[in-house]
C-alpha cells in the first residue's frame, strides 16, 4: 500500500463515502500461541469503518474517515496511516484528555476457541463521540455514509450519535449500516438496539450468525421480515455466500422519508428482488477484516451502478484479498482484474480458487485457475 500522504483534502460534496467510527492501533503477534506466550507484536491499525474507508480509497474512490483519537503518538499513527491509504482525515478530532484505543490479538481465527483479544479501549477518545462534538457538515458530505454497530456499543453518547445520524432528514446521504455485532461489547447491554438502527438505514449488512446471536432471528427470509425498511439488505451466510433482498438502491441525497421516492417499494419487502451469490473458494491466511472488505467491495460496485450480483461478487473479491494476507488491510485487486472475475459465468465463478498473491495475477494465470 502507499505510504503516508503529505496531506489530505477537506471532505466535500464530491466525496463518495464518509465512514464514521472508532479506529484503534492493533498489535499483531509475531507467532501463533497464547497472548501470554507471544514474545513480540507488530503494530497495525484496526477499525471497521476506517478499514472500509481505506479499502475504498485504495480502489480509487474518494473516501473520508471521521473519528476521534487521543492527542498521543498512537493517535498520530492512526491518522497518518489511514491518510496514507488516500483517505481524507481532515474531520478527525483529537481529544486532549482521553487516549487512543489499542488492542492485542492472537493469530488464530476470530471464531476459534483459542482466539484471544485484549482490548484497551474503555474511556478512549472514540467513546466520547457524541451528537455535540461531531462535524455534521463533513459527516453528511458524501454520497454514502457508512456506519457500524460497533460504534453504538462504545458508550451511551455514541449510541445517541448513531440514532441522530440514522434519523430521517432532508438531503440525507444513503446510509450504509454494518450490524457488526460484537458480543463482548454488549455484555450487560441490549444488542436489540442494533435492530432499531438497522431499520433506519438504506443499506444493511448482517451475518446470519449475527442476527441469531443478537436478535434470535434465524434464516435470511426471517431477517428480511424483521428488517423490511432498508432498500437493500445483504445477509452474509459464510461459506454459503450472500443473499441480497433489494427494492432499489441508488447512492445520493435522500428525502426526509428515509425510503425516498426512488425506492417506492422499500419498507414492505413486497417489491424485493432476491439475489443469491455463492462465496468463493479461498485459501485463508487470516480471517480478520473480511467483513469490512466485503462491505467496501459492495459499496464500490454500488457507486459504479453495477448489477446486484456483481456488487456481491465484488464484495467477495475484496474479502478474498484480505483473507489471503495476515492483517486487516491489503491492496485490492485492480479494477479491471476484479471486473473480469465478477463477469465470469456461474460455472467458472464456482471453480475459482484464490490464494495468497492472487490480486497480482495476470489474465493468463487467471484463466488457468478458472478452467
Amino acid at each position: 500500500m502507499p505510504g503516508p500522504a503529505a496531506g489530505t483534502a477537506h471532505a466535500a460534496t464530491t466525496t463518495d463515502v464518509v465512514c464514521l467510527g472508532e479506529s484503534m492501533v492493533t498489535f499483531l503477534p509475531s507467532q501463533p500461541g497464547r497472548l501470554a506466550d507471544v514474545p513480540s507484536f507488530g503494530r497495525g491499525i484496526g477499525g471497521a469503518e476506517s478499514n472500509v474507508a481505506c479499502a475504498l480509497a485504495a480502489a480509487g474512490h474518494r473516501a473520508a474517515w471521521v473519528g476521534r483519537v487521543g492527542a498521543d503518538g498512537f493517535g498520530d499513527h492512526l491518522v497518518e496511516t489511514i491518510a496514507g491509504y488516500g483517505v481524507d482525515t481532515s474531520a478527525v478530532r483529537r481529544d486532549p484528555d482521553r487516549p487512543t484505543g489499542i488492542y492485542f490479538r492472537t493469530a488464530t481465527d476470530r471464531g476459534a476457541g483459542a482466539h484471544e483479544v485484549a482490548y484497551y479501549r474503555a474511556g478512549s477518545a472514540a467513546s466520547a463521540m457524541s451528537p455535540s462534538n461531531v462535524p455534521y457538515g463533513e459527516v453528511f458530505a458524501g454520497r454514502i455514509l457508512h456506519l457500524s454497530g460497533i460504534t453504538a456499543a462504545l458508550s451511551a453518547d455514541c449510541l445517541e450519535l448513531l440514532r441522530e445520524l440514522t434519523a430521517p432528514r432532508q438531503g440525507r446521504p444513503l446510509v450504509s449500516f454494518d450490524v457488526n455485532h460484537r458480543p463482548h461489547l454488549w455484555r450487560g447491554g441490549d444488542a436489540s438496539v442494533l435492530l432499531e438502527l438497522a431499520r433506519r438505514a438504506d443499506l444493511v449488512f448482517v451475518g446470519e450468525d449475527e442476527a441469531e446471536g443478537a436478535w434470535g432471528i434465524v434464516g435470511a427470509e426471517a431477517i428480511r421480515a424483521a428488517l423490511p425498511e432498508p432498500s437493500a439488505l445483504v445477509v452474509k451466510r459464510g461459506s454459503a455466500g450472500a443473499t441480497v433482498f433489494a427494492s432499489g438502491l441508488r447512492p445520493g441525497p435522500r428525502s426526509s422519508n428515509a425510503g425516498g421516492a426512488e425506492d417506492a417499494a422499500a419498507g414492505t419487502g413486497s417489491g424485493d428482488t432476491v439475489t443469491v451469490v455463492p462465496a468463493l473458494h479461498v485459501d485463508v491466511v487470516a480471517a480478520v477484516g473480511a467483513g469490512d472488505a466485503f462491505a467496501a467491495g459492495f459499496l464500490s460496485a454500488t457507486l459504479r451502478g453495477l448489477p446486484v450480483r456483481d456488487r456481491v461478487r465484488h464484495g467477495h473479491l475484496m474479502a478474498a484479498a484480505v483473507l489471503t494476507v495476515p492483517g486487516d488491510l491489503t491492496e485490492p485487486p485492480a479494477r479491471d482484474h476484479a471486473d473480469r472475475l465478477a463477469a465470469l459465468d456461474d460455472g467458472a465463478w464456482g471453480r475459482l480458487r484464490l490464494g495468497p498473491g492472487w490480486t497480482a495475477a495476470d489474465r493468463a494465470s487467471e484463466e488457468v485457475r478458472t478452467s
